[in-house]
């Protein structure tokens, strides 16, 4: 399915204003979606009969510094094209423009759960949030991590000193004894 009929099968529960065909490169189907109608494109996307897309593969943000809209973040979907789940199977890529100076977008975690933990990432590394999600907090770096490692204008150069942290230093007995130990537990359950 291309480009063009997705948003025709669209344009029914959403403006057609705020989408956009796209044809790319490598031939996969790709639109533009408005970010104030993204929830409610995803959802239709999902729900409709025609397009049952149920299955977010990923989400990916983008960082085009210094143009403007500065981020893009890519959903990438498939109809499995089960019973129940479209008729054929369909890739689509969806694509959203998010400006720089506050860089937020609607959360689709209430349509794919799956997307709440690529949310949390893009939220980490690229500093996007992410309105109405469920747990937006760091997911790889340490809470008091300062700034955003996957932007483009992130020093090169960090400052931040290591953290180290001493391991369990036992003695040779203490080591063997505990394995003895944990053997006895072993054999009498």
């Amino acid at each position: 399915m291309e480009s063009g009929a997705i948003i025709d099968v669209l344009s029914r529960t959403v403006p057609a204003s705020g989408l956009e065909a796209v044809q790319a490169a490598d031939g996969m189907p790709t639109i533009y979606v408005a970010l104030d109608q993204l929830v409610q494109t995803c959802r239709a996307l999902r729900d409709t009969a025609e397009l049952r897309f149920a299955f977010l593969a990923d989400l990916l943000p983008v960082d085009y510094y210094p143009r403007e809209p500065r981020f893009e973040i890519v959903y990438l979907l498939a109809s499995l094209g089960t019973a129940g789940f479209g008729d054929t199977p369909k890739r689509l890529r969806v694509k959203v423009r998010v400006p720089g100076t506050h860089p937020t977008a609607p959360s689709v975690s209430g349509v794919w759960p799956a997307a709440s933990w690529s949310e949390r990432e893009a939220y980490d590394l690229f500093g996007i949030h992410f309105t109405d999600h469920p747990d937006l907090r760091r997911i790889l770096l340490p809470d008091d991590w300062e700034g955003y490692p996957l932007r483009k204008d992130y020093p090169v150069q960090i400052k931040q000193p290591v953290k180290t942290y001493e391991p369990l230093q036992v003695s040779q007995e203490q080591f063997v004894a505990n394995i003895e130990a944990t053997r006895a537990r072993a054999r009498n359950d």
